[in-house]
């Protein structure tokens, strides 16, 4: 599928990015952040990751997709605690990279593959997955539509997706469109809302839940931990980047807490 010059843009931007990621101040942030040192770009906390986990009913012998799989978090973590088999795919080859090592030195017990591929045309099978996962994916990606036309093809039926989304709070005017925009991910714009989104690719909604109190509560602790950190934080990704970065979360925290951008949870079965 065709992608734009602002989507290619991105993966680059992702590529250069894992190896910051992998940083140990970066591991360690991403640890008082979310509970986890995988090095991933996703707000998805360890807690999160059990419920979801849960949700997908894991077990050995299944078959995991990770969408947007980065550097493995929270596939790789899923497959260790439920010994479920697992695929991860994403395009940014670097985090695969970084994922494959990850699943070498934790010694996952289940099978373990790699594509490096576009999610919206995905190289597998009809019904090849028990169980979908993608956490904040689709608030990245242009072709939301098509890749959850795509994930619900390689799901067999009775099989659940999990995952979480970034997105705009519904009848904003137009000067808190403006705003929010400035501070949500370059591709959070949806053509509906992701209820309607859902059923119109061919899947059943079962549970939704709305998460954002506690991704304003992450954004706060990124914020202080990057503080604490300041001195090494700013040696990785330079001093002009460091100081946009605290002035984005400054912006997006009241933009969670005034309701303005929402982040959700969705657990779907193919219709």
């Amino acid at each position: 599928m065709n992608r734009s010059p602002e989507e290619l843009a991105q993966t680059e931007r992702l590529e250069q990015s894992y190896a910051n990621l992998q940083s140990a101040v970066m591991l360690s942030i991403e640890r008082q952040v979310c509970g986890c040192d995988y090095g991933g770009n996703s707000w998805t906390t360890r807690d999160e990751a059990q419920r979801i986990g849960a949700m997908l009913g894991l077990r050995p012998g299944m078959r995991l997709l990770d969408v947007g799989a980065g550097s493995g978090w929270p596939g790789l973590y899923l497959a260790e605690q439920s010994e479920c088999d697992l695929a991860l795919i994403d395009l940014p080859l670097s985090g695969l990279k970084i994922a494959v090592e990850r699943a070498n030195r934790d010694q996952i017990s289940g099978e373990c593959w790699v594509a490096c591929a576009d999610a919206a045309k995905m190289p597998f099978n009809d019904a090849s997955f028990d169980a979908l996962s993608h956490s904040d994916l689709l608030c990245c990606l242009k072709q939301k539509r098509a890749v959850l036309e795509s994930c619900k093809r390689v799901t067999r039926k009775g099989g659940r997706m999990v995952f979480t989304v970034i997105s705009l709070a519904a009848n904003l005017s137009r000067e808190e469109r403006r705003h929010t925009l400035e501070v949500a991910p370059e591709f959070v714009e949806s053509e509906t809302d992701y209820l309607t989104l859902l059923a119109q690719t061919g899947w059943t909604v079962l549970d939704s839940q709305d998460l954002t109190s506690a991704h304003a509560a992450s954004c706060r602790r990124l914020v202080n931990a990057e503080k604490e950190h300041e001195d090494d934080v700013v040696a990785i990704i330079g001093a002009s980047e460091y100081a946009n970065r605290q002035a984005r979360w400054a912006s997006k925290i009241p933009a969670l807490d005034d309701g303005l951008l929402r982040r959700e949870l969705f657990v779907a079965t193919p219709a």
